[in-house]
Formats: C-alpha cells, structure tokens, sequence
C-alpha cells in the first residue's frame, strides 16, 4: 500500500531500515564485504524502489575488522536515482565484538596485526571488532532527525532498555511527516522519546543550517569563490576530508550557493572507495572522498581538488578557470570580508570598539548565501526581458535570448556568464522560472529591485549590510519560522557503553511482527484525510529592462543630425530626387556605422512598405540595396542581430522588375553577408516572431476566453488599471492566459492548443522560406555556407556590380523550392 499520495504535503519519514553487517563467507577472497542482514519493509514501496550498493556506501573506505573498540559514528550518503529524485541514506555504524576461534590472522583488521604466541607456538584467539550498520532511506532531509531516531534504537539495544525493537522500527516507517509549509510535527517512536521536525516555509530555498559557513571558514573567501565558479561552469570539484560528516556539509554548501540555479551533474558527497574510477568520467561532478585516497586522487589532472583539513584547493595547470565579471568579483569580495570580518574596518582605529560578540554561527551562514543571492540578482538582472514565449497552452515554452541578454548587458566578453548560459543548470532555470505565473520566491523579488538600488547600496556600506542582513533573516525565518522550539527529548547512550566487555550482538528483529505492526500503522494512516499542498501562484514581476552592468549606453553615432541625414536620404530615394540622393548618400552610408542609424534605417524603410511602395525601379533598388548592405556589414553579436532580422522580412518586400513576369528581390543582393550562415540568427529570429504572433493571437482572441478574476476580495488595495493592447507584452498575455487555463472548458482549451500549433507551424514554414532566399546560391556551383566573408566595402563601393551579375529569380521559383 502507498502511503505517498501524489500532490500530498505529506510524507513517510522513512522508506526503508536495513541492518548491513559484516560478510565473514566473502572475507577470506581479499577486501572485506557487506551483506543485508535484514531490510524493512522487506518489499518495495510503490513508486520507491529499494537503493542497490547501500553495502558499499555505509562503509565508504571499505569493510574491515578492527582491533580496537571504537565509537559509533554517523553521516549521510545521498544517492540520486534514473529519474534524478535524491534519497537520504543516513548511516550509523558501531562495533561488535568478535572471536577468531581458528587463530588465523585477519586479513582485513585495524592496528597491530601482531598476535602474542605460548611456549608450543600457538596463537591464542583473538578478540576482534566488526562493524555493523542501521541505514535509514528517506527521500526527505532531516538529517539531524535521522541522527535522533537511528540512535534512539541503538541505545535501546546497547543499554538494553526494555522497548521492543519491533515497535520502534514499525513507528518510524509509519511516521508521515509534512514536507514543507512551515510546519511542526511531533512524533515519538515509543522509547520514551519527543522529537520535533520543522520544514520550511518555502521548499524550493536550500536548507543549508550553518554548512556554508562552516566551508567559509575551511577553506577562505577566495578559495571558496573559485569552486564556485569553478561548477557554474561546470568543472570537476573533488573534496576530501578524514570527515565524512565535513565532506557531506561542504557538498550541500557549494551546491546551495547556486540558488537559483540547480546543479544538475553527479552529486557524490561520499563515494565509497570501490566507485573511485566514477572520479575518471568525462561529465562534471560535485564528489567527496575520504582523506586515505588521498594518493590515489593526486594523479587526476582534470579535477579541482579541495583539502577541507588542510584548507587548500589545487587547480590543474590544464583548467582555465573563469572568474566573475567585474565589478561584481569585486563587490561580492567586499561583501563577504564585511560579513566574515566584521572587525576589519576598524583594526587600525586609535581607539577601536568594544568586541562584538561572534554571532551565530546559523546567522552567519544566512548571511553568506544573502551576498551571493544578490550576485545572482545582479547577474541576472532583466533576464525576464529577454524571455521569448514560444507556447503558452498546454505547457510554457520558452527560450532565452542570450545574444540580446549578454549584449543588453554589455557581456559579450564574459567567459564566465557566457558558459553560465549555455549551461544545463541556466537551461533548468529558465524552465522553471520562465513561466510568467507560477509560485514565486525569494530570488524573485531580489532581481525585480531597482538597479539604482543595488548601486546606492554599493556605495553606502551601511545600507548593505542592512539590506544583507534583511535578506539572511528571511533566509533564517525560512529555516526556522517557530522561534519557539517545542521540548524534544531523545535517549542518548550511556557514557561509555561501546567500550563494554561483554555485549550480545545486535538481535535479529522478528520480520513477521514488524509486518504486522507495520500493517495496523499503514491501516490507521489510510482512513485519515490527507491535506493537499497547494502553491500559492501569481504573476511573475518583470523588473527593470535590461540595463550595461557598467552603467553606461553602448551606443555610439546616436546624434540627432546623423538620423536626420538617413531619415533625409531616404525621403530623396523614395521621392525621385535624384540629385539629393547623390549628395545625402555618402554622408548616410556613413552614418550607418552607428546602431541607431541603423535602427532609424529600419523605421523608415517599414513605413514606406505601409504605404505599398515596395516596388521601385532600377535607381531606387539599386540605393536602397546599398544601404541595406552597408547596414548588414557592421551586424554582430553585439547587436542582438536586431538589425538583420528586421531587414530580413524587408528584403523580401523591396522588388524591380527586369521583364514582364521577372522580379528581383532584394535579397538576391544582399545574400553575401556571414550573418545568414548564424544559427543563433535564425533561432533568435524565429522564437522572436512566434512570440510576436502568439501576442497578436491573443490580443484578438474573444474577451470571453480569457476573462479572469483578480484575485480574492478584500485584500489589499485594488489592482491597477489593465495595460492598453500595444503596452501588453507577450508575458502579460501569457501570464492570463495560464491563470485561466483550469477554468476553461476542454474544448475551449483545445482550440487555444490549436490556435498556436497553427501559429507556431506557419511561421516554421515561413522562415524556411527566407532561408532558401538568403542561403540557396543563385549559381549552383557555390555554396553560401562555405563562402568567406566578403571583403567588398559597402560604404565605398558601387552596389551596381553586385546586383548586376545576380541572376533575376522568379517568384514561382522560390514556391518550387518552399515544396521541396
């Protein structure tokens, strides 16, 4: 029976207890081995399947026997299944004693492997330790919880309290617990205990406790900053540590330093020592080792190897590691020293302050993650501007411009945002946050702020450390949202109980009584309703557009006397003016070197195709055409391919006739310029015309079919006016239309899904077209894709030649070739 409903806040606490020991029919053929000793349930749940290789992981160096009595240790494994879902293995592992009746030595012990022999040569038996293990699944993460309830049945069996171990292993896999909401649960698993578990009020926040700044203070703020853009980039990163414990917190701090983003590569924090060739894999990874490997992982010349003991990181001479872009780098160290070392502004006072007291260490830790989300705030500032709705209905699709996002931002150059983009974590993110309703969060409102915001704080190191320390409560409250702890109570061990003499080996539970146990608790949490999570959605803000992260516009021949003499050049072309085109001409072409030129080009020209006036004739062709090229020479990356793609439909506008029924286009003689070749071009020019039509599709699409309500009554002040139709972006519209989605009929529903296939189909075609125009040679023998780039000087050269020795193309060619 599964006791995990789909959509429910709650959840079991644990899937699966196992008792791994040691496997003495398996020690005489080399290493040491683990076996099951027993597992419950002993089937699988439903949708949970049983993890493999929890033999190996519990006992990450290897199973061997030891010689000495050594104390119980616990830490957690994280294992990922094929469907990427994280399962907690929480391990607690203690020693039994053992007898060698043979006399053979050992050949998997600890210590001395001496043996003491009588006067006759014989060896007298000795007493050894073997380890066994209690593994608690869960695919929630309690860690803390875990530790309380894997040590509430050890101490039940070491000090041999009088609570069955049935009983405690029945509760605790019957247990359902919430999983987020903010919520408290007390349980007990029936040994005099009261344990307390708190979730967080928001899920998708990492719960970090204080692991970040336990890794601050391990390894430093530069070292730190390095592994973190270290896997933004998606490098290899290797901890290791004598700790299992440390190598578990610094793998959860790393990874939670990229919120937002999600590390979607191998997340080892332990590997056990038989899985050490994963460390050879080509895929990047997030993996811990323990110290004794230390000689073997000194040959990986590939990896970024951290030293959590000693506090030092190597860098491989073959990686170039990519650093942030300034001034972030240096804002974001500036604002950890603030945070880290507080007391270094004023060390060389005359008379410095009385010594704060250190803070908490929980508080600090939050304090640390509120820099590096408003990094990432700051990194991503105006990313939802350049967001190009594809499809709203059945499921958003929506790409990311990052030629506009990185020009826009003036971050070409980056190597660092640049790899960030074309990553799979940024891929995950626009996924997940590109759809214009949905739940928001913390981050959400961070890359809404105002930038003169950031750039006041930046300046002020008051209003900084004030708005950090806003952020880093939010965080705390998060983690912590009842500030008044219910009293919890926990059995510990007595001192000193492993180093008893004489302790009977950990029982074999009865399988027949924890099944039936297990079945009256399943039984009891079936007839109880259980509460459905609901997130809370609304519309996504859009914040600020996108701005340069140096502050400053990046365009040049913007004057108003540069546009005039385009808009003026062209009025002349247009008018028949043939002298004054002669003299504006030059002065025009020239002015084309500018990114608003060049936009201004485009305006004009639009408005003369408005007024069907798209045929010319010989002289006309000829200068419109030598202006297009002159446009089309100077289109980079840098421009977002703005230009290009509005002088593309163009292109197939403007025509002259050579002979009755032959027409020349214009783009026959624009086709030898490298920017047709661009996939990038195309994709970007696609998504941004399918979004501009899905808008036009709903901007006339009936009232009826998207009429919604605002939202409840009564709260708050009334919503403001709606946007007219020409302020309304695509965003706006997809926003409404998914908040309307559930309360349509089906076959409202169904015609929106076909309204858009049909709208994302005709465009398809349509640009297939104009890339047979732009890239099918008009000689057959030469390709478009494998010409270099002209060297022809569009601002100096006639355009005559050009155009001359193409080849007049008719219409129904180009059908011919779209059925093709």
């Amino acid at each position: 029976m599964e006791i995990f409903a789909k959509g429910s806040n709650m959840a079991r606490l644990a899937d699966y207890l196992i008792i791994v020991g040691y496997d003495h029919e398996k020690a005489g053929s080399g290493e040491g081995c683990g076996r099951i000793i027993q597992r419950f349930p002993e089937a699988d749940w439903e949708g949970t399947a049983f993890p493999q290789g929890l033999e190996m992981f519990c006992q990450p160096t290897g199973w061997r026997l030891s010689r000495e009595r050594r104390q119980p240790t616990f830490f957690t494994v994280v294992l990922t299944d094929i469907d990427s879902n994280r399962h907690y293995c929480s391990c607690l592992t203690f020693f039994e004693a053992e007898v060698n009746l043979q006399g053979s030595k050992a050949a998997d012990t600890d210590g001395d492997d001496e043996e003491e022999e009588d006067g006759n040569g014989l060896i007298h038996p000795a007493e050894v330790f073997a380890p066994k293990s209690l593994i608690m699944v869960s695919r929630l993460d309690f860690t803390e919880i875990f530790r309380g309830c894997l040590g509430l049945i050890y101490t039940v069996y070491i000090d041999s309290l009088s609570f069955p171990l049935e009983t405690l292993v029945a509760n605790l896999l019957t247990c359902l617990v919430p999983q987020s909401g903010g919520s408290q649960k007390l349980f007990s698993l029936g040994a005099g205990d009261r344990q307390l578990i708190q979730t967080p009020l928001n899920d998708n926040l990492p719960v970090t406790g204080k692991s970040v700044a336990l890794l601050f203070q391990q390894l430093g703020i530069q070292n730190v900053l390095s592994l973190f853009c270290a896997v933004l980039t998606e490098h290899k990163v290797l901890f290791h540590s004598s700790s299992y414990q440390r190598l578990g917190e610094a793998s959860r701090a790393l990874e939670s330093l990229m919120f937002p983003l999600k590390y979607s590569y191998p997340y080892i924090p332990i590997l056990p020592s038989r899985l050490l060739e994963v460390l050879s894999s080509p895929t990047p990874f997030i993996i811990g080792v323990h110290s004794v490997f230390q000689d073997e992982i000194q040959e990986l010349l590939d990896v970024i190897i951290a030293d959590l003991d000693g506090g030092t990181i190597k860098i491989p001479e073959c990686i170039h590691l990519s650093h942030l872009p300034e001034p972030l780098l240096h804002q974001t160290q500036t604002a950890l020293s603030m945070v880290l070392h507080p007391d270094l502004g004023v060390a060389d006072n005359a008379f410095p302050p009385p010594r704060a007291a250190s803070s908490n260490l929980k508080l600090l830790d939050k304090e640390v993650r509120a820099v590096f989300l408003r990094l990432f705030a700051q990194l991503f500032q105006g990313y939802r501007s350049c967001l190009q709705l594809i499809r709203i209905h059945a499921e958003p699709v929506i790409h990311f411009h990052k030629t506009a996002f990185l020009g826009q931002r003036g971050l070409i150059e980056s190597d660092l945002l640049t790899k960030v983009l074309e990553g799979m974590a940024f891929a995950g993110f626009v996924s997940e946050r590109g759809p214009p309703y949905r739940a928001c969060d913390l981050f959400d409102e961070l890359v809404a702020f105002d930038v003169e915001r950031f750039k006041e704080e930046e300046e002020n190191p008051a209003k900084l450390q004030k708005h950090i320390r806003e952020i880093a409560e939010l965080l705390y409250k998060n983690e912590n949202p009842n500030p008044h702890m219910a009293f919890q109570k926990v059995p510990q061990p007595s001192e000193g109980s492993h180093l008893r003499v004489h302790v009977v080996p950990f029982p074999l539970l009865d399988e027949e009584r924890v099944a039936g146990l297990l079945k009256e608790g399943l039984a009891k949490h079936h007839g109880t309703p259980t509460t459905t999570r609901t997130q809370r959605r609304c519309v996504v803000p859009a914040g600020p557009p996108v701005v340069s992260i140096q502050g400053r516009p990046g365009t040049v021949f913007n004057s108003a006397r540069r546009l005039e003499v385009v808009r003026s050049c062209i009025s002349f072309i247009f008018d028949n003016k043939t002298l004054e085109t002669e003299k504006t001409l030059p002065a025009a072409l020239r002015a084309l070197k500018g990114r608003a030129a060049r936009q201004c080009l485009v305006e004009e020209l639009q408005q003369h195709v408005q007024q069907n006036r798209s045929i010319l004739d010989h002289q006309q062709f000829d200068h419109i055409v030598r202006m297009m090229n002159c446009a089309l020479q100077d289109c980079s990356s840098s421009e977002e391919y703005t230009i290009a793609a509005a002088l593309l439909p163009l292109s197939a506008v403007f025509y002259r006739k050579l002979a009755p029924g032959v027409n020349q286009f214009a783009y026959t003689c624009v086709q030898d310029h490298p920017i047709w070749a661009n996939q990038q071009f195309w994709e970007a020019t696609f998504y941004s015309e399918v979004q501009n039509q899905i808008r036009s599709l709903y901007l006339n699409t009936p009232e009826e079919m998207t009429e919604i309500t605002a939202g409840p009554k009564g709260r708050g002040p009334s919503p403001p006016a709606p946007p007219s139709d020409s302020e309304r972006t695509a965003m706006d519209l997809g926003a409404e239309q998914l908040r309307a989605w559930p309360c349509l009929g089906k076959e409202q529903q169904q015609d929106l899904v076909n309204g858009e296939e049909s709208t994302v189909f005709s465009q398809a075609i349509h640009h297939a077209s104009l890339m047979v125009y732009l890239l099918v040679p008009l000689d057959g023998s030469k390709s478009k894709l494998l010409r270099p780039p002209p060297t022809a000087d569009w601002e100096s050269g006639s355009n005559s030649i050009v155009t001359n020795r193409q080849v007049a193309r008719d219409p129904i060619t180009i059908n011919q070739l779209k059925a093709l």
